[in-house]
């Protein structure tokens, strides 16, 4: 079978990189320590029906790229049959050409499908669809199965806080599966608090399932939060996530938070200012726990969430109509870390920029608060959303390397929904040997395949198994 267009040195465009890539990088086992696959799915092995359940289901980014081709919405969140969502796509594929949704695709259904011989459009389509049906029929394309192929040797999912992760605790147990899957800490609901209904509905479920009374005083609220990150630390979790326009950092005072909380919890709207300092006070306060047990937080900046207030009212968030926005960042991160530092309780921290604009900016921030007790405490995170493709990853690592060290960086993850986005650490390795070859080939860097492959391994992999502290 010739491929015709993910071939073996696909982005490696000169020889330096094909040595880098096939001999240090290719074969080595992947941690994605921050993704949002389901446990439920991971505990029960479950195999999807088709193409379209693996691929399409959950997939705003693909529903951008729909909606751009004109394809109407009950194709993409719609009543249509997933034949024809998949059909509708199979159009949409060839028109997004220099869109890293053309490159995605063809590296998953290269691996782990193992067709590479034909391009997805309408005329292959059928002949795609049926062909993966019958794949995912076969226990090696289930959920783990997958996981396997891939060389996944561990996984971090996204969890609330009032999750049970009794979906975990049955794959912890189930000696056949050797993957490790991990939870990780997400606390945005702790502090959306401008809607006081939904937030209270969430404090009540807190106080429920850690058997503490909050009603409306915050200090029991954080103590119920601190149960459950000890119950987080408990099931392996060493990383909480928090997805943020920017790291709030407004002045209070207790006396003003436990004002606020007993306002909302009464079923208040809270004022613009009063919002800003409930969010900045529970960065901090989580912020803290995370210190306490040694975790790395990690913050997700940057994104302007729900724009369409139409589609956002029918179809609800993570739908694809997000995108990215120009907060001010660096005062308050400056103020946000400048605190914690100062207090000696700043965990290891990577922070996740979804606008190019303020990539260096991020980048030395960052350098301010290195403190030589841990290499890389301060990460500048992988490319993100918007910017995992080429050009994105390829500014994220020359701003990392321009304001930094990318020595010490932890790599690539797949932030995704998707069982068969683990090519994306594909993709990263290659943009990465063909940045640092191409350099090596044009004198920039020494030509000592001996002196970078071992920092392309340790980019790729080992760094991230040394930071985070897994059991591997």
């Amino acid at each position: 079978m010739k491929d015709i267009f993910i071939t073996e040195n696909f982005l490696l465009q000169s020889k330096r990189a094909v040595k880098l890539y096939h001999e240090y990088a290719r074969e080595l086992p992947i941690i994605d320590y921050h993704c949002h696959l389901p446990p439920q799915q991971i505990a029960e092995d479950h195999k999807f029906e088709n193409l379209t359940q693996a691929w399409l289901y959950g997939d705003h980014y693909k529903w951008r790229a729909m909606r751009a081709a004109g394809v109407a919405e009950r194709y993409c969140t719609g009543d249509a049959s997933d034949w024809e969502k998949f059909q509708k796509w199979a159009e949409t594929a060839p028109k997004t050409l220099r869109n890293p949704l053309y490159h995605w695709t063809h590296l998953e259904l290269k691996r782990p499908l193992g067709i590479s011989d034909r391009l997805l459009g309408p005329k292959t389509a059928k002949g795609i669809y049926d062909e993966v049906g019958t794949l995912l029929a076969k226990d090696e394309f289930s959920c783990r199965g997958i996981m396997r192929q891939m060389n996944v040797v561990l996984v971090c999912t996204t969890d609330d806080p009032v999750d049970s992760l009794e979906h975990h605790a049955m794959i912890a147990v189930d000696a056949s599966f050797p993957i490790k899957v991990l939870p990780a800490f997400r606390p945005d609901k702790a502090m959306a608090v401008a809607s006081p209904e939904p937030f209270n509905a969430w404090v009540d479920r807190l106080a429920e399932i850690s058997n503490v009374d909050i009603k409306d005083d915050f200090a029991t609220y954080i103590e119920a939060l601190r149960q459950r990150h000890d119950f987080f630390h408990s099931m392996g979790c060493r990383l909480s996530d928090h997805g943020v326009e920017t790291l709030y950092a407004e002045d209070y005072t207790d006396s003003e938070i436990s004002t606020v909380f007993r306002r909302i919890r009464r079923g208040n709207e809270l004022r613009p200012a009063e919002m800003l300092q409930f969010r900045s006070a529970m960065l901090y306060e989580l912020a803290l726990l995370d210190h306490e047990k040694g975790w790395t937080q990690q913050y997700h900046v940057g994104a302007l969430r729900n724009n369409n207030s139409r589609s956002f009212e029918s179809l609800g968030p993570d739908t694809g109509f997000d995108s990215i926005g120009d907060f001010q960042l660096a005062q308050t991160m400056s103020k946000f870390l400048d605190r914690l530092d100062r207090d000696d309780r700043l965990a290891k921290t990577i922070i996740y920029n979804l606008n190019p604009a303020d990539n260096d900016l991020v980048a030395t921030m960052l350098g301010n608060f290195q403190d030589g007790t841990v290499p890389g405490k301060m990460q500048f995170g992988s490319a993100w959303w918007f910017l995992d493709q080429k050009d994105g990853m390829e500014k994220q690592l020359n701003s990392l390397s321009n304001q930094g060290l990318l020595s010490g960086f932890v790599g690539m993850l797949t932030d995704s929904r998707s069982f068969l986005s683990y090519p994306r650490h594909e993709y990263f390795r290659r943009i990465l040997c063909n940045l640092l070859g191409t350099e090596m080939e044009q004198g920039l860097l020494p030509d000592d395949i001996k002196m970078i492959g071992p920092l392309v391994q340790d980019i790729c992999y080992n760094n991230a198994a040394k930071y985070f502290g897994f059991e591997l």
